[in-house]
């Protein structure tokens, strides 16, 4: 019995089931659920960015008063002597600087704001001490010199620190307690009652219900010392970018409420 030819593998045909392929989804729904995922995604990393460049600046402070070609040749050297006169502490082990600089353009009329010197510092526990110092004892002082220390952020933390800052009248109207931690998060607390809040536009729509400020903040359905966090669509159209670990990757139904621990 004669074996069949076998025939060559291009002129052999898939039967017509397998030749047909699947046709690809591209309705309303599918496109906007895929654009809705690539902008979390992105808002997701703008976040890290936010992040990883306020811990590179961890280590700095700014220097506010010192008046211009007062460090000399050698600003690290100057910082060095300088600082612990200023702070009236003795640094053990001393200070040391990994660079120092002034930011911004010379000055060319003297009698300009002077330049702030930004310093990164070698050890993050001395940075720790003279922050803390200078918020207890506020401005510090250099003979006549008025010298005022800050952290250093980045500048999307730096707008929402500074967003915050701008609803301090308001709390103190309503008699509300408040602190502004870093890199910025505002907690406050009215009649015993405490919350945390990471977006400036959440804390001024709740300040909006307390016309009174006899009145308690009003109840959640979780306890209120939890942290709230605000819906991710709400986060783009801010600009407000929050730390990884404050990142949604899923917005909440409308109306819910979002908590953590």
């Amino acid at each position: 019995m004669a074996t069949p030819t076998p025939q060559p593998y291009l002129l052999q045909r898939r039967p017509p089931e397998k030749r047909q392929r699947p046709r690809r989804v591209r309705s309303g729904e599918g496109r906007a659920g895929e654009s809705e995922r690539i902008n979390q995604e992105l808002l997701y990393l703008r976040s890290k960015l936010t992040d990883l460049e306020d811990r590179s600046r961890r280590n700095n402070i700014r220097f506010l008063g010192f008046p211009e070609g007062i460090e000399g040749t050698d600003i690290l050297s100057y910082l060095r002597d300088t600082l612990p006169k200023l702070a009236d502490i003795t640094f053990d082990p001393p200070l040391e600087f990994q660079r120092a600089h002034r930011l911004g353009l010379k000055r060319q009329n003297g009698k300009d704001r002077p330049r702030p010197i930004i310093a990164c510092f070698f050890r993050h526990g001395q940075v720790r001490q003279l922050l803390q110092l200078s918020r207890r004892q506020g401005p510090l002082w250099l003979g006549p010199l008025e010298i005022r220390l800050s952290a250093d952020f980045s500048k999307e933390t730096a707008d929402r620190r500074r967003a915050f800052l701008s609803l301090r009248p308001r709390l103190r109207h309503l008699d509300v307690k408040f602190g502004l931690f870093e890199p910025a998060r505002m907690w406050i607390t009215k009649n015993g009652e405490s919350r945390t809040f990471y977006d400036p536009e959440d804390l001024k729509s709740f300040l909006e219900g307390l016309h009174d400020p006899t009145q308690p903040m009003k109840s959640t359905t979780q306890p209120p010392l939890k942290t709230h966090r605000t819906k991710l669509g709400e986060w783009a159209n801010r600009k407000l970018f929050r730390t990884p670990t404050e990142v949604l990757l899923q917005t909440p139904k409308p109306g819910a409420e979002t908590w953590i621990d």
